[in-house]
């Protein structure tokens, strides 16, 4: 077994802004595992946000190197559970480290990975399309750029519910939001009957991610359903939001992995919740392993690579009518 890794900038089409930062070019660490004349690739992008850079995701690669190449794990839940306790302060590496062992191990066994884990590709929802935060007349070019049935709306403005009142002129399309914690509890609840009316589907992490005594409350009065993302990070967050959201948003980076992101799922489908699985403006390596997840979902939100200027990488055809899943096996990407 060899471990091998290396980082690209991608470039982005427009500058992305949400409620807490902005950026123009995204750097990303590509995993590469290659055993038995099979490879797999993996992915994490980089979150100022949540302290992760490529420095210390290698940090922690390097760390686990060992076990890698040289312990006989023989799947990757087993490598998953090997690297906990390393990789336990940087998610983000995890996540590129198991998504590539998931790809070479299902490329080993001769099966997509929708195949292995018995999912229909047909079954797959939609991808939203994201509008991230800019000026109203910026952000509505934008939307009137790509021609999509159901936008994701980045807020946290002082001006939010102008900005979805002035893109609803434009657009019959189902809108989702996303408020990135910005809102207050009397906020939420407020805009969430203006949003109703302007055909928005749900609202997503209104209020800050440790606000689940808030969130109670607008689980309980809002207009609309609460998806959480920031305040859903990891396996044990789920029970938190049972009760104080309708639906999850599983993100493979935050989460560790596919590994995790399975159990998330099932835990959340299990207590009545709708689940999503979002990405984190990877290239086509990571927006291919959330497709393979699709099916699986009420909701999915895998729109990163086509936000890229220059994708480095070749896999899923993420459209708006659905996805297209290549030939290849595993996750069925491959760098350009």
């Amino acid at each position: 077994m060899k471990l091998s890794y290396f980082v690209k900038d991608l470039p982005l089409k427009h500058t992305f802004t949400i409620a807490h930062q902005s950026r123009d070019i995204q750097d990303t660490l590509i995993v590469k595992l290659e055993d038995a004349g099979f490879y797999g690739l993996g992915e994490s992008t980089t979150n100022p946000f949540y302290g992760i850079d490529i420095e210390n995701m290698t940090e922690r690669l390097e760390a686990f190197r060992g076990i890698v190449e040289s312990h006989d794990w023989q799947n990757p839940q087993e490598l998953w559970e090997l690297g906990k306790e390393v990789f336990s302060s940087n998610p983000f590496a995890q996540c590129a480290l198991d998504m590539a062992a998931w790809d070479l191990f299902t490329k080993k066994q001769g099966k997509k990975l929708y195949e292995y884990l018995n999912l229909d590709p047909k079954a797959a929802p939609i991808s939203n399309f994201t509008i991230g935060i800019d000026s109203i007349e910026k952000m509505v070019a934008k939307m009137r750029e790509v021609d999509w049935p159901i936008y994701k709306i980045k807020l946290g403005t002082k001006n939010d519910l102008d900005i979805v009142r002035e893109l609803r002129k434009h657009t019959d399309a189902v809108f989702r939001i996303d408020a990135n914690c910005a809102w207050s509890i009397e906020e939420a609840i407020a805009n969430s009957i203006e949003l109703k009316e302007l055909g928005v589907e749900f609202m997503e992490q209104p209020l800050p991610k440790d606000d689940y005594e808030g969130m109670e409350r607008v689980f309980k009065e809002s207009a609309l359903p609460v998806m959480a993302d920031e305040s859903c990070i990891v396996e044990a967050d789920v029970k938190k939001c049972h009760g104080r959201f309708h639906a999850i948003n599983v993100k493979l980076v935050k989460a560790g992995g596919i590994t995790p992101a399975l159990r998330m799922i099932n835990e959340a489908k299990n207590l009545g919740m709708k689940t999503m699985v979002g990405c984190m403006t990877e290239s086509s390596v990571g927006i291919s392993a959330i497709a393979h997840l699709a099916p699986m979902l009420d909701y999915v939100d895998m729109d990163g690579a086509l936000l890229l200027s220059d994708d480095p990488a070749d896999g899923v055809k993420v459209l708006p009518d659905g996805v297209i899943f290549p030939e290849r096996n595993g996750i069925g990407a491959e760098m350009k």
